[in-house]
């Protein structure tokens, strides 16, 4: 994917916004049946299509089928689209199953937001970490549930959050890269491994660095590519969540918090 990223609004028209505090003065002068709403669903479809590269205000209204000011009746820029875009997507996360053990929840939570970055690459290319709108609180606040009355302080509650949150982000980003190159290549993994193996082998000797030869050979038989993003992440989510399992049980014991 392209490593350009895509920046955020103004903070205070994103917010307004976000929470729908006021309604655009001009709002009246737009398309019956032009709404806000509308708007960001016609935008993420583009943006999902084809990227946040493709993502205009231009190409929103042509597919409304609108004119382009027509859109600045409700939304003022590129920036703050995006910004509801975001927020939007976040709708998506369910966040009234609280059913099992943190461990079974952080799971849980975990493999929604990397199916939601999936669903929605465009995500990983946006900067909007600072605009807290109603469904990002809402994510928030369900994520802190899963860690809960563990004995954890209310800092270590958020740092836990962001850890797992943060492992998710990294991985997916290795997934949906994996994933362009792939459509940018015409070849997935298998297939280039598959083509590069044999060159690969006639090219290094395994003398000289016996244990990367070694291990990937495993790791290509294994997976029949140098990478395989299901299994990397499920690998590293655990190891993640046994840190996790440290930290409870000191606070569990009563282990002094720093």
């Amino acid at each position: 994917m392209s490593p350009q990223n895509s920046k955020s609004g103004d903070p205070a028209r994103s917010l307004a916004l976000l929470w729908r505090t006021q309604e655009p003065a001009s709002r009246r002068r737009g398309k019956p049946g032009l709404s806000i709403d509308r708007i960001v669903v016609a935008a993420t479809e583009l943006a999902d299509s084809e990227g946040i590269t493709a993502l205009s205000m231009r190409r929103v209204a042509e597919t409304l089928d609108v004119g382009t000011m027509s859109l600045y009746t409700y939304v003022p820029g590129k920036g703050e689209l995006i910004d509801l875009m975001v927020d939007a997507a976040y709708a998506d996360l369910d966040t009234t199953e609280r059913s099992g053990t943190w461990r079974e929840r952080l799971h849980r939570i975990a493999h929604a937001n990397r199916d939601l970055y999936i669903r929605h690459p465009w995500m990983l290319q946006t900067v909007t970490t600072r605009l807290l709108g109603p469904n990002l609180i809402a994510k928030y606040d369900h994520e802190l549930s899963a860690v809960d009355g563990l004995g954890l302080s209310e800092v270590e509650m958020d740092s836990t959050v962001s850890l797992v949150n943060g492992y998710v982000e990294s991985t997916a980003r290795q997934t949906v890269d994996s994933e362009w190159i792939a459509r940018d290549s015409g070849m997935d993994d298998q297939q280039w491994w598959r083509t590069a193996d044999p060159l690969l082998s006639a090219l290094i000797d395994d003398s000289r660095y016996p244990t990367a030869a070694r291990v990937g050979v495993a790791v290509g038989t294994t997976h029949q590519a140098l990478y395989e993003p299901d299994h990397e992440f499920a690998f590293g989510l655990e190891r993640v969540l046994d840190g996790v399992q440290v930290l409870v049980d000191a606070r569990s014991s009563g282990a002094d918090q720093p």
